[in-house]
């Protein structure tokens, strides 16, 4: 089932962070290879948009659609999909996606170090060779699976946007430097950067909307908002949804115990 909770706004100035007042957005953390939970959370949104009144409608996956999860190529085929829905679909590059990309090149070193953080299920997931993965070597995997990740994949993660702003929020993959301008954080920040971002308590300007980082709960601090719930290792995938200076919380695998 599907678990809502009440809407919690942090201060900022004596006044709460907001989207325009036509806007309604939706972000989904990181899913992980996960399509099962892909495919009931863009339910659970649809059914919450069609509840509500209209308005101008955003969906933003905030990266690590692949990786450590048994389905990577349906996620990406399911995301590339949406864009017939959701006339504003944006995507996050995340690190894994970085990743995932640079493997495609044939750098054999490269996708050593994919499939070492959990890339080797994103290439089963795509593996349509004859030999069995099990038995064949990684300079012959960086040589075939450019072949079988359609271009339509590759094109779709490769046009990834960094970081997405959106009236008082802005949404990254992992996070930003603190005390760093916005229109001069590094990809690199952007994409990996945990500890030096998640310890900083200072106001950044703006709510931060974030994944990477693997929490139990919705991780709502006065400064950001981290959203990744573990879903391939849990079976939590959540979205946050705002509206005007209103938020709340859509996810999968919620029980009545809970």
């Amino acid at each position: 089932m599907f678990w809502k909770r009440k809407s919690k706004s942090a201060p900022h100035g004596g006044a709460k962070f907001a989207v325009p007042n036509d806007r309604r957005v939706y972000a989904i953390g990181d899913i992980h290879g996960r399509d099962d939970l892909f495919a009931e959370l863009i339910d659970a949104i649809r059914a919450d948009n069609a509840q509500r009144p209209e308005a101008r409608v955003t969906l933003i996956l905030l990266g690590d659609l692949v990786d450590r999860g048994p389905h990577s190529a349906q996620v990406v085929e399911r995301a590339i999909r949406l864009k017939d829905e959701f006339d504003d679909l944006r995507l996050l590059v995340g690190n894994h996606e970085e990743c995932f990309l640079a493997a495609l090149t044939g750098d054999v070193r490269r996708l050593r170090y994919f499939m070492r953080i959990g890339g080797d299920t994103t290439v089963a997931s795509y593996w349509t060779g004859a030999t069995s993965l099990d038995s064949i070597t990684f300079e012959e995997v960086a040589e075939q699976l450019p072949t079988m990740v359609p271009q339509s994949h590759v094109d779709f993660l490769g046009s990834g946007e960094d970081l997405i702003q959106i009236g008082d929020y802005v949404f990254v993959h992992a996070g930003i430097r603190p005390g760093v301008d916005l229109e001069k954080q590094t990809i690199t920040d952007l994409r990996w950067i945990r500890e030096d971002f998640l310890h900083d308590e200072r106001d950044h300007g703006v709510m931060i909307v974030h994944g990477h980082t693997i929490c139990a709960d919705i991780d709502e601090w006065p400064n950001r908002i981290g959203i990744d719930t573990g879903a391939y290792k849990t079976g939590r995938l959540s979205a946050l949804v705002i509206e005007g200076s209103e938020r709340r919380y859509l996810r999968t695998g919620i029980s009545d115990d809970d």
